[in-house]
């Protein structure tokens, strides 16, 4: 089989996406070590950081993650003193997520992340703004409804 094989592996997108992103989570575990966060826990730690109180819903919109796969996230987050989940009392169908003050403290740490996984990746700021742009499209673009599908 030729690189110009449709099917040959290296030319797959799928296969490319897959290995980076486990590749870069390789990266980041280290550094979110010390803040004891995994990186999944660290995005819900951004996504509050950057926007507070949240409900579960808009959370769960945010992450691009279902309900049951943040419940435990939450949960987790919860039992370290991170973050508290509430029903506000004009909505008791909404449940709220809000940091507690050890949650906005750890901001201070992670601050640090970005900076470390750029230097352990080696490229420059500018080739990794472009590649989680063109990321962005590919998302956006999987994610829109195809012609002819319900």
């Amino acid at each position: 089989m030729t690189s110009e094989d449709p099917l040959a592996l290296e030319r797959q997108v799928c296969f490319a996406l897959v290995v980076a992103a486990r590749t870069v989570l390789s990266v980041y575990r280290p550094v979110l070590e010390p803040l004891g966060l995994t990186h999944p826990q660290y995005l819900v730690m951004l996504a509050l950081w950057g926007s507070e109180p949240l409900s579960v819903k808009d959370l769960s919109e945010a992450l691009r993650l279902d309900p049951p796969t943040l419940s435990p996230l939450l949960k987790r987050l919860e039992a370290q003193g991170l973050l508290e989940r509430r029903r506000p009392p004009q909505d008791q169908r909404t449940l709220a997520v809000t940091l507690t003050a050890r949650g906005r403290e750890l901001r201070e740490q992670a601050l640090e992340v970005p900076g470390r996984v750029v230097d352990r990746l080696g490229l420059d700021v500018g080739e990794l703004e472009r590649l989680r742009d063109g990321l962005t499209q590919v998302i956006e673009a999987a994610a829109e409804p195809q012609p002819g599908r319900g």
